[in-house]
């Protein structure tokens, strides 16, 4: 994660916000009296918060767990022709 001090951050704020959206990498800013901060764009909060909720619940946890478990003994379900059609929006 880059760093930037607060003033630089001031200075250039929609260049680094920019930056952040477009390259989708947090930005920290240190502040020299005050507690550090990390800019990160919306989209990327969202998916981090997904993320959380996933690892955190158990249920989910072992589902992909016993789904990556039959994947990997080349079991579980497939779907159809029409099925995978439709997934892919073909």
């Amino acid at each position: 994660m880059d760093s930037v001090s607060v003033n630089k951050f001031r200075d250039n704020l929609k260049s680094l916000v920019d930056q952040v959206v477009s390259e989708h990498e947090p930005l920290k800013v240190t502040r020299r009296g005050g507690e550090d901060f990390v800019v990160v764009g919306a989209d990327d909060w969202a998916r981090e918060q997904e993320t959380l909720y996933v690892l955190q619940n158990s249920s989910l946890m072992r589902q992909i767990a016993e789904s990556s478990r039959t994947h990997a003994q080349g079991g579980g379900y497939v779907p159809t022709a029409e099925e995978r059609d439709e997934i892919l929006g073909v």
